[in-house]
């Protein structure tokens, strides 16, 4: 089964490093890549991925707010977070907003691949940060 994947990342250079690291896999294929959070419930109702894969700190909208809206609109998507930096709230936030999964970006890029598989099964992957 081919997993499709919305990456939302502002970072342009971490952005397409997460884009070629998922098209590496034969089982993966980045339906969207998008900078800001205001883009990304629009391009995920235009694609249709299985997986969103969102930062947490984006413009226009953050990442949690559209993994709410997202639930509401798309709830055959899965949402992964992937953030640099972890709030005291952010988990309790994640789980709130429906998210399946929440990385850190500090993890081994092995792991980023296989929670996007778990989650796009139905999983759950909730990581804590590395200390």
């Amino acid at each position: 089964m081919l997993i499709r994947v919305l990456v939302a990342e502002d970072v342009d250079i971490l952005r397409d490093t997460l884009v070629a690291l998922l098209q590496l896999e034969d089982d993966l294929a980045v339906a969207a890549a998008v900078a800001a959070g205001d883009r990304i419930v629009p391009a995920a109702l235009d694609c249709r991925p299985d997986v969103a894969l969102l930062d947490v700190d984006l413009p226009g909208v953050d990442g949690l707010t559209a993994a709410a809206e997202l639930h509401e609109r798309l709830p055959a998507c899965r949402v992964l977070i992937l953030t640099g930096l972890v709030r005291p709230d952010g988990l309790d936030r994640a789980r709130a907003a429906g998210v399946s999964g929440f990385l850190v970006k500090d993890g081994p890029a092995d792991d980023l691949v296989e929670a996007v598989r778990t989650v796009a099964r139905g999983g759950r992957v909730f990581a804590t940060p590395h200390v």
